[in-house]
């Protein structure tokens, strides 16, 4: 159910667009759950569709269109690697290969210890900079040889620890 906190929030966004235009809102909400819960689960993205008044296929359409939404919990790090065609000529498929093999998961999974989940992503746009990634759907990372992944990772463990 959506905490009075959240429908706040949510009601503020609403409130940025014309009343027949209210689905406008639709990423900002998810943007809101997603903060507040780490994903946006199925029951989230219904509760977003009968706050904006459209059938759940809306929302869910945007959820599963855009890499930033989590549709499941997520580890502490997200890593996206771009997989797209000017990234895969630049290695691109081989660094998400590695990340596969170093961190001991597959592309879409999370470790064990819930510190990472590797996902592919498509196109970053800075396919000079290829191979590149993106951290919690924040943090640019490019010209990503296995030695940089090495580094990455192990910056982000130290910074866990």
């Amino acid at each position: 159910m959506i905490s009075d906190s959240m429908r706040a929030l949510f009601d503020k966004e609403v409130a940025k667009y014309p009343a027949e235009q209210r689905i406008s809102a639709v990423m900002a909400c998810l943007a809101i759950v997603q903060k507040e819960d780490g994903y946006v689960s199925a029951e989230r993205e219904a509760e977003i569709a009968a706050y904006i008044g459209v059938e759940p296929i809306a929302v869910h359409e945007v959820t599963t269109f855009y890499n930033m939404y989590n549709q499941k919990p997520v580890g502490k790090y997200k890593l996206n690697v771009c997989t797209n065609l000017p990234c895969q000529l630049r290695d691109g498929t081989n660094a998400l290969h590695y990340l596969e093999k170093k961190l001991g998961v597959r592309m879409g999974e999370t470790t064990p210890d819930g510190l990472f989940t590797l996902q592919q992503t498509e196109c970053l746009g800075a396919c000079a900079d290829s191979p590149v990634m993106l951290v919690n759907d924040r943090t640019m990372c490019s010209f990503m040889s296995n030695d940089k992944l090495d580094q990455l990772i192990d910056g982000l463990k130290g910074a866990t620890s």
